[in-house]
């Protein structure tokens, strides 16, 4: 102590105060090399199906509830409950086959009903969504994972004379787990 001032080392402040930082630098450094790894594991599907020039692509088709067991959800998936609340389901990126677009009237919800309820009638195993998805009203039916499902399901549509201008969309699809 000189002049009624405590004398510090000013070494051991330093020590003090950096011990926690290089906990902390040694934390993020750990997180930084453990979270690749994570990542891969919930995405080894997708790695799977990458195209590489020269060695062709891979395409793996599988039901949802292999990916829900996996842990890879495709993408931005989500786990919920039915709105009845007696279902789990998965809703997740996928196609459906849209057959009426419309605009947003009171006409075109009529109409979007109708050949959703047309769609009923000659198919009574497609699920149908007559929805208002602004600014217009469609009308689009199943939930399929694959192009190739949807493609399927278009041409039967097709082929029945009722929906010629039936078309397949990319829309988040509802899969019963």
């Amino acid at each position: 102590m000189t002049d009624g001032v405590p004398s510090v080392n000013c070494t051991s402040i330093l020590f003090i105060n950096t011990l926690p930082m290089k906990h902390f630098w040694f934390w993020l450094l750990s997180l930084a090399c453990i979270s690749p790894g994570v990542m891969a594991q919930k995405d080894i599907v997708k790695s799977l199906e990458r195209d590489v020039a020269g060695q062709g692509k891979i395409s793996i088709h599988q039901d949802a509830r292999i990916s829900a067991l996996i842990g890879s959800h495709a993408g931005n998936a989500t786990l919920s409950t039915s709105s009845d609340g007696l279902q789990r389901i998965l809703k997740t990126a996928g196609y459906r086959v849209q057959v009426y677009a419309g605009n947003n009237t009171r006409a075109a919800k009529q109409a979007a009903q109708q050949q959703a309820q047309k769609v009923k009638e000659l198919f009574p195993e497609l699920t149908v969504y007559a929805t208002f998805a602004p600014p217009r009203w469609l009308c689009r039916v199943g939930d399929y994972r694959s192009i190739e499902e949807a493609d399927a399901i278009m041409r039967k549509l097709r082929s029945s004379g009722q929906f010629k201008e039936a078309s397949i969309v990319r829309d988040q699809i509802i899969i019963p787990l």
